[in-house]
């Protein structure tokens, strides 16, 4: 390459990070603006993108307008562009353009705009407090019975109909982790909720820029692209889910397997991936990857007693029906949702909906994939990439998929080795948000 070449494009590369942080500021704005258009018109209430709950956010109202599908989406639409045009930003001029100040204000801009809003998109949260309110204050077992054993408790009210006689599919950890909050009332009990998820976020925050730095990873690019993620702010935070401590505990994980690896490490590491899954049982599909990478026992002795110690728990406090996951899982696994891919491709040939021979079929794929994902993990393949592939073939062979399933993996393709996995994780949210934006396209009433 020639000098003149070269000096072309340095002078380039010197306008380009001029103009960078005004263009920068000019995206975190409208990211800012369209969450904040979301949280303050779903605060004025009666819409249907916003659950019956109890007015958290009153304080609110009066400034946005009633939260609708087609103002919704297109303020998802202009966040999912902001966001798209930061990381590309950030990804030809590099960090060096935009601090680091500078991305930490803006994550906590939008974590603080979610925070003091109402629960968004999910009725989650109110199950969670139920099942909380039935063994404090109720005396009953929430592995034995569904929130309509308590119907006359101020909480059912706000159970969303799919969940009123279905017992808790949680893990005993998360379980015993919530009823502290069941005393404070609804109220309080839904703020509790926000507080824990606000703090596995910022917790899954630090541990993926550690995990980044351990890699050689920009941690300013990391954080940014999974704190300012739309789905992750506005379904996954805006729910307050407890998909978000599952996470956490995920990426603690494998922060520990990263920094200074040692049998130790590897052991804590697989029991915290296992206390993970105490919450919620997905977290699970990271450990045989984690066995298969280590091979060496440590992991399997520190998953071993953390599963030892959580059932010996988990009885304890419920008896057998709460460590009996797998019937749990099961009787989820039978549910259909309109989001779903599977779902979606029953329509396109014909069929009304997913039937037995298709869950099946389903089910039998994803064996295949993990079980080729192990052995190429045995070949030395990235186990944290082949564990965020298996997240991420979870969610989609799922009948039941949600928004902040997708979520799962994206902490893992970020720090993985394998940029494919970030750019299919992208593709599955990026079709997600497609699927939502049909009303779009809808006349005017």
């Amino acid at each position: 390459m020639s000098v003149a070449v070269q000096g072309v494009r340095g002078s380039e590369r010197v306008r380009a990070e001029r103009w960078a942080p005004a263009l920068a500021g000019l995206l975190a704005l409208v990211l800012i603006a369209a969450t904040a258009e979301i949280v303050l018109d779903g605060a004025v209430g009666h819409s249907p993108l916003i659950p019956k709950s109890p007015a958290i956010a009153g304080w609110l109202a009066g400034i946005g307008e009633r939260l609708g599908y087609r103002s919704f989406l297109i303020a998802v639409l202009a966040s999912g562009a902001a966001y798209g045009g930061l990381l590309a930003l950030l990804r030809r001029v590099g960090a060096v353009s935009i601090s680091k100040r500078a991305v930490l204000v803006l994550l906590g801009i939008l974590h603080l705009i979610v925070f003091v809003g109402p629960i968004l998109l999910s009725t989650d949260v109110f199950s969670y407090i139920a099942y909380a309110r039935m063994g404090v204050e109720h005396g009953l077992n929430p592995y034995l019975h569904g929130p309509s054993s308590i119907a006359h408790d101020p909480v059912y009210t706000y159970v969303g109909h799919d969940w009123r006689h279905v017992a808790t599919a949680y893990g005993p950890f998360y379980t015993l982790l919530s009823y502290p909050l069941a005393p404070l009332g609804v109220v309080g009990a839904v703020w509790g909720m926000k507080v824990l998820a606000l703090a596995a976020s910022m917790g899954t925050l630090a541990l993926t820029w550690r995990c980044a730095r351990a890699r050689d990873i920009d941690p300013v690019w990391a954080i940014l692209v999974l704190g300012a993620n739309p789905l992750y702010v506005i379904y996954g935070l805006g729910g307050a889910h407890n998909d978000l401590i599952m996470l956490a505990a995920m990426m603690g994980a494998v922060s520990l397997t990263l920094l200074s690896p040692s049998a130790r490490r590897d052991s804590s590491a697989a029991g915290l991936i296992v206390a993970g899954a105490l919450v919620k049982a997905t977290v699970a599909a990271l450990l045989p990857f984690m066995v298969v990478s280590r091979r060496r026992l440590a992991p399997i002795v520190g998953a071993v007693g953390m599963l030892f110690a959580g059932a010996l728990i988990g009885y304890l406090a419920f008896g057998i029906h709460g460590i009996d996951v797998v019937s749990a899982l099961n009787r989820d696994a039978a549910f259909v949702s309109t989001d779903s891919f599977a779902n979606e491709i029953a329509h396109l040939f014909g069929k009304p909906g997913v039937f037995p021979i298709d869950h099946a079929l389903l089910k039998a794929g994803l064996v295949i994939i993990v079980l080729h994902l192990l052995w190429r993990t045995w070949r030395g393949y990235d186990w944290i990439a082949a564990a965020g592939w298996t997240l991420l073939a979870i969610s989609v062979t799922s009948t039941w998929l949600l928004a902040w399933y997708i979520l799962w993996p994206l902490p893992l393709a970020i720090i993985s080795r394998d940029r494919r996995l970030l750019v299919a994780t992208f593709a599955i949210q990026i079709l997600f948000v497609a699927h939502q934006c049909t009303p779009l396209l809808a006349p005017v009433a």
